[in-house]
């Protein structure tokens, strides 16, 4: 097997990056990460993304302490996405649920909320 790095084809300073529960194999959420979030992450071992909305760089669960510890980051094979496979603390998702993917297209909610956001995000 080759051990190349493979090339990253950030657009617009960004990649989008999948997060997923490496005990579960659920989808948690998708988020955004730049060189230096990706940088952050490889040193810290912590998931860090940038916020597209707030144009900074983020630790997930620097506030809410629902943090992910990163143990592998995989490249798709055009080099234009991440999969972040992850250690969960809490759930993944800002509105209380373990994951962003909460509900069907349908609007069925799938999953129930594991922490109340209005305790976390004073």
């Amino acid at each position: 097997m080759s051990t190349d790095t493979p090339e990253l084809a950030f657009e617009d300073g960004l990649l989008p990056a999948v997060a997923q529960d490496t005990a579960t194999g659920e989808v948690l959420m998708l988020a955004y990460v730049s060189r230096d979030a990706l940088e952050q992450t490889r040193e810290t071992g912590l998931a860090h993304y940038h916020s597209r909305s707030r144009d900074e760089l983020w630790q997930k669960g620097a506030t809410s302490g629902n943090v992910q510890h990163v143990e592998e980051v995989r490249v798709d094979c055009d080099g234009d996405a991440l999969l972040y496979l992850v250690k969960q603390e809490g759930g993944a998702c800002h509105t209380g649920y373990e994951t962003c993917f909460y509900r069907s297209l349908d609007g069925e909610q799938v999953a129930e909320r594991v922490f109340d956001p209005e305790e976390v995000y004073e």
